[in-house]
């Protein structure tokens, strides 16, 4: 007779209820809470570390590649939105808008803004830079002298969404958004195509998950945009979150915003712009590529915290001894360093169970645990938890050889979360040649489980929007044309192969990306 199926932190599990098994992680891995403000949220500090984490990598790579930061205006003049017809068309549905510069006493108590204070034009809280970082190029550029010009700013966006979930949508959220402009398209272009590849890297290399990059359709650019590019990532419940995008400009907000330079040879020329970004998002992708059922599993190069330590004691006769020895180890691992970090310790002697704060530190994913008790001290050994592997499993090491083992465990900890997901990804991603096979592979097979179905489709498509928007009626879209990153997928060697339309039966040059997506 079998017994109670296996205890988990987190309920309910991926299986019975992703959406809701991901709202759970974000809450008890101490994340983020929602704000009283509707859609947006507070980002509690265990989350906020992980973002300055992503930060400083990010920026490191950036100014790599000759970036430098600034900051502009959180509010945006509504006519600087209205130069680029396009640019306003995508983003009128989702901007909130400042009318009045002062509240005063209502008639019926309260406060309401003041008619006497109403602004002469509506100011927009940023959803995005693009129309006010023009205006000030069009001010910093005279020649070609003085492009390329290469900005990166980190700052808060407001999107009015309607429908919310923390990190992954939200009315406010964090972000970077590079803004660059060049004396030619051909520059321009290099800087699209490089700093994709940095968010890939990014990605793969920090995040441990793998992603697919490559140009969207026309349907899915950036607005005013000539072309987007983005990176596309699996999710546990197979469908794809969007990671990060890459814009190429073309001269449309130069023409806008009036950023013209004298070439070399003395004409009067626009110049050619990018831009880029990724946001917060990317912890809402870090919860959903390698959560468990006992919570969060954090990548050791961006966790907050590489080890948890704490004394394990039966009485007050070993404190004394048992605290000194892990002063001691956490001294020692402080003084490490480890993919161009110090090791951070989390030394937890809070007054709480032993077991308590194991379940805590597991849900919050910190990479390895240490318990140090009179037993270990008596016999040199402790036992080392990965967060990877089942929670009762230990590596036992001599305690003084603690700080020196660490890093090659944290190495393949990183190494193992992005194999695991790469197989994960590849398993679930197939070439398709037929609408209905397509339509059948995106439609749930058990009412009672509609998250288990689905993944990456490659299939042909001819390019027309009118088929492009058939994969819309089983909720699928086209995410991207795979340029990059799928090569280890079971269906890799058939990507580049010319074929026939699965909807239409026209020619089609090669397979595109069909997902569901957040």
């Amino acid at each position: 007779m079998s017994g109670p199926p296996p205890r988990t932190a987190i309920e309910p599990t991926r299986a019975e209820d992703y959406a809701e098994w991901y709202q759970q992680v974000v809450r008890q891995a101490d994340l983020a809470d929602h704000a009283p403000v509707r859609g947006c949220m507070i980002i509690k500090p265990w989350g906020y570390a992980l973002w300055e984490n992503t930060q400083r990598a990010l920026d490191g790579m950036f100014k790599a590649t000759g970036h430098r930061n600034a900051y502009f205006p959180l509010f945006i003049p509504l006519s600087f939105l209205e130069k680029e017809a396009e640019h306003v068309e995508g983003f009128a549905k989702e901007c909130a808008v400042v009318t009045h510069h002062r509240l005063v006493a209502g008639p019926e108590g309260g406060l309401v803004p003041d008619p006497e204070a109403r602004l002469a034009e509506p100011l927009v809280v940023r959803p995005t830079s693009e129309t006010i970082i023009g205006a000030a190029f069009a001010q910093w550029v005279q020649s070609y002298r003085d492009l390329p010009l290469l900005i990166n700013q980190w700052a808060n966006v407001v999107r009015w969404e309607m429908r919310t979930r923390l990190f992954l949508r939200t009315a406010e959220f964090l972000w970077q958004e590079g803004h660059t402009a060049h004396a030619t398209e051909a520059e321009a272009r290099e800087e699209t195509a490089r700093m994709l590849d940095v968010y890939r890297t990014f990605a793969e290399q920090w995040m441990a998950m793998p992603v697919v990059a490559g140009p969207k359709t026309d349907a899915e650019r950036f607005p005013g945009a000539v072309e987007t590019h983005a990176i596309e990532a699996m999710m546990q419940d197979r469908k794809a979150l969007q990671a990060g995008t890459s814009h190429f400009l073309g001269q449309n907000f130069a023409r806008a915003s009036g950023i013209r330079f004298q070439a070399a040879d003395g004409s009067e020329q626009y110049a050619w712009t990018t831009s880029w970004g990724v946001s917060t998002r990317l912890l809402g992708a870090l919860v959903m590529t390698h959560g468990d059922d006992d919570g969060l599993v954090l990548p050791p190069r961006l966790a907050p915290a590489h080890v948890a330590v704490w004394p394990v004691l039966r009485d007050d006769a070993d404190r004394a001894r048992v605290l000194e020895a892990i002063e001691v180890l956490a001294r020692a691992l402080r003084a490490t360093r480890w993919a161009d970090r110090t090791l951070e310790v989390e030394v937890d002697l809070r007054d709480v169970r032993g077991p308590d704060k194991q379940w805590e530190w597991i849900r919050k994913g910190v990479p390895l645990r240490i318990e140090v008790g009179p037993r270990d001290l008596q016999s040199g050994t402790v036992g080392v938890a990965r967060r990877d592997r089942p929670h009762r499993e230990r590596l036992v090491w001599p305690l003084h050889e603690v700080a020196a083992r660490v890093g090659e465990v944290l190495s393949d900890m990183q190494t193992q979360l992005l194999q695991k997901a790469l197989a994960f990804r590849d398993a679930y991603t197939v070439a398709l040649d037929d609408a209905g096979e397509l339509e059948a592979f995106f439609t749930p097979r058990d009412a009672q489980r509609p998250e288990i179905h689905g993944g990456f489709a490659l299939a042909h498509w001819c390019g027309g929007s009118a088929c492009e928007q058939r994969a819309h009626a089983f909720k699928a879209s086209i995410r991207v044309v795979p340029v990059h990153g799928i090569a280890a997928a079971r269906a890799a060697e058939r990507i580049e192969e010319r074929g026939r339309c699965v909807f239409c039966g026209g020619p089609s040059p090669r397979r595109v990306l069909f997902a569901k997506a957040y």
